[in-house]
């Protein structure tokens, strides 16, 4: 009975490495043929090669998402996506605002004489209802200065619906008459317009080359001597060095290039002391420091000593 048992126990224990054998032969050939029926193919393995490369770790995929991020952006705003979008949203909260009690209801202007109040209201660009908090107003306030007789401007919000507008309006000081037509100037020498010479009779008239330049000061001079001053109709710039006095009766005074301040109380004393423009005279020159002449309308030229007695 004892070797029987031995012999099936050393039987079965022969049985068991070849068993285990058997099982791990089975195995490896069941995982070889799992593998080859399972593994990665061609798009597999490339997809996984790209998800290496371009893996969030990897520097390169920063770079590319920016760059792309950059080239659509550049698409959008090249196509005017944006500015109409934006566009868009401004509509939206003009009309929102406006509708809320903050649109422009009234505009006051204050300071115009002689601007109209109509190009005001066309050089401020607002419409009636527009929201207050979209109203440029800088942007009007430089439209307004592109105006003629403004010289300066403001424009300011009072909320919640008022546009206030201050103007100040250029001041005229002569008349300059030129080929091209007839200039209003300001004391400065700057043309603010080409007028009607009858739209401001009581302005000096300028004639000649750079005359509105120089001419406030000699204004201001002849403007102190009332005998002269009521009788100058004009201020003629010559060769612009020096100045003419054009009287009412005809009469040009020659002025020197200087010390003609000088000369112009000569003048006020000839003509209040001496009556020279009693005289059949055509022209007073006055360009030499120690002589002054006479030109009769006949052609004739009588020359007197400054210190003297006229003839």
């Amino acid at each position: 009975m004892r070797s029987v048992r031995s012999r099936a126990r050393s039987g079965r224990a022969a049985a068991k490495p070849a068993r285990q054998r058997a099982r791990s032969v089975s195995r490896a050939s069941s995982g070889q043929r799992r593998r080859g029926k399972g593994g990665p193919g061609v798009f597999g393995r490339l997809w996984l090669a790209l998800s290496a490369f371009f893996s969030w770790r990897n520097p390169v995929t920063w770079l590319f998402a920016c760059l792309l991020l950059v080239v659509l952006a550049g698409i959008l705003i090249a196509g005017g996506y944006v500015r109409r979008a934006g566009e868009a949203s401004r509509r939206t909260v003009t009309a929102v605002m406006a509708d809320a009690g903050f649109g422009i209801g009234s505009v006051r202007i204050s300071g115009n004489t002689r601007t109209d109040p109509k190009d005001i209201f066309t050089a401020l660009g607002f419409a009636p209802g527009q929201s207050i908090f979209g109203a440029n107003v800088q942007a009007a306030r430089r439209h307004l200065l592109s105006l003629e007789w403004v010289a300066d401007a403001e424009v300011r919000r009072q909320y919640p619906d008022l546009v206030t507008v201050s103007i100040v309006e250029r001041q005229p000081f002569a008349m300059w008459e030129t080929p091209e037509g007839t200039y209003v100037v300001e004391r400065s020498g700057r043309t603010i317009g080409l007028f009607d010479p009858g739209s401001f009779p009581h302005l000096p008239v300028l004639l000649g080359q750079g005359a509105p330049q120089g001419a406030a000061e000699l204004v201001d001079a002849v403007s102190a001597h009332r005998a002269t001053a009521a009788r100058v109709v004009g201020y003629a710039r010559v060769s612009d060095r020096r100045w003419n006095l054009l009287l009412n009766d005809g009469v040009v005074v020659k002025l020197p290039e200087d010390g003609w301040r000088k000369q112009l109380d000569l003048l006020e004393h000839l003509i209040v002391d001496k009556a020279v423009l009693e005289r059949d005279i055509s022209e007073i020159d006055l360009r030499v420091p120690d002589n002054y002449f006479f030109v009769l309308r006949n052609g004739q030229k009588q020359q007197q000593p400054t210190k003297g007695n006229a003839a």
